[in-house]
């Protein structure tokens, strides 16, 4: 808030500094955590920024024992053990490129053979 003779403003920066420091973070121990919680104008919070640690450890190991692995829904792994995935994107994106060529082909000659939209082709097409 900046307030002079004349005028009272009041600016909202939206410079991202950390307000922890990445030092503090790099320092905590699991079941730690840090934070900052933004308040209103009109609802000054006095304490923004919190550090503080998960005290109930059982209910926290309680709770990771009863996580579900999560399934694995697509392997790129091939019968020899080698990894594809690479291959498998680039034979996805030329079948997409050949899938949109069609399209357009398609397309193309629908307009070309429809007396209505014949003026929007060229008559080297």
């Amino acid at each position: 808030m900046i307030i002079n003779r004349n005028d009272k403003s009041t600016s909202i920066s939206t410079q991202l500094d950390s307000l922890i420091s990445a030092s503090k973070i790099s320092t905590l121990t699991q079941g730690m955590f840090v934070g900052a919680i933004s308040d209103n104008f009109d609802e000054c919070i006095e304490q923004k920024i919190f550090h503080a640690e998960i005290v109930d450890n059982e209910k926290v190991a309680a709770e990771t024992k009863a996580y579900q692995k999560i399934p694995q829904i697509l392997s790129f792994v091939n019968e020899q053990g080698e990894n594809m995935m690479k291959q498998k994107i680039e034979s996805n994106y030329r079948q997409i490129k050949a899938d949109i060529l069609h399209i357009v082909g398609k397309e193309m000659e629908r307009i070309k053979n429809d007396p209505d939209l014949q003026h929007w082709c060229s008559k080297n097409n």
